[in-house]
């Protein structure tokens, strides 16, 4: 088998995705944690544009974009797969992932920021308006996960991001994912949580809350 590396930071909701997705078809990769605030020389060499990771390197090949990459991997590993295999089914799912790329991802980003009670109680709403729209489209066939019975790319794209959420509603302190305004997502959330693949490659949620913390206190700071 080639040679797999992937290069990200072990908190990020990004690298999860590559992660859940190598590990989910048995992919060995090695793995090279780097430092949010000291990038290594490698990593914007591979990237040079964006400077970011995940990056992962396929027969001395980067690719980067946590998404662009589990498509990738779907493509040259197509055991296990996580996109649909039916084209409409295909495209909603890709609907679905750049709905969580553009409207849930900017929110949770603008609750995570929020400084001081006006701000979060707005972020707050702006969360739920986006949810709301998940919870009402994407769950009317009572569907465990979004691929039904295996984890398909909605799954990883949401998930990831919903770990993100979990996180940050312990740092700001307030509690957007109720379970009696969302039980379709609530109970989403948890078989997803309950998939193999996924509960053995969570980070601690302690200690990522602890270190997210940190990072919060100086985008505040900076702002």
């Amino acid at each position: 088998m080639a040679e797999v590396k992937l290069h990200g930071f072990w908190y990020s909701p990004f690298t999860l995705r590559v992660v859940w997705t190598l590990k989910l078809k048995g992919i060995p990769y090695q793995n090279i944690e780097e430092d949010r605030y000291n990038k290594s020389p490698q990593l914007l060499q591979l990237n040079p544009v964006h400077k970011k990771t995940p990056v992962l390197v396929h027969n001395e090949k980067p690719l980067c974009e946590s998404m662009l990459i589990v498509e990738y991997i779907d493509e040259i590993w197509p055991h296990n797969s996580v996109l649909p295999a039916d084209p409409y089914e295909r495209a909603l799912a890709r609907f679905w992932v750049k709905y969580a790329e553009d409207e849930m991802f900017s929110a949770f980003v603008a609750f995570f920021r929020s400084n001081n009670d006006e701000e979060r109680e707005k972020n707050v709403e702006k969360v739920w308006e986006v949810l709301t729209v998940v919870e009402n489209q994407c769950f009317g066939d009572e569907k465990k996960i979004f691929g039904g019975d295996i984890i398909n790319i909605v799954d990883i794209a949401f998930g990831s991001l919903f770990k993100f959420l979990e996180v940050a509603q312990d740092i700001v302190e307030a509690k957007v994912l109720e379970d009696e305004k969302f039980p379709h997502l609530h109970s989403w959330y948890n078989n997803f949580k309950d998939v193999p693949v996924v509960k053995e490659n969570l980070p601690d949620h302690e200690k990522m809350v602890a270190f997210i913390r940190v990072i919060r206190e100086k985008l505040l700071a900076s702002s």
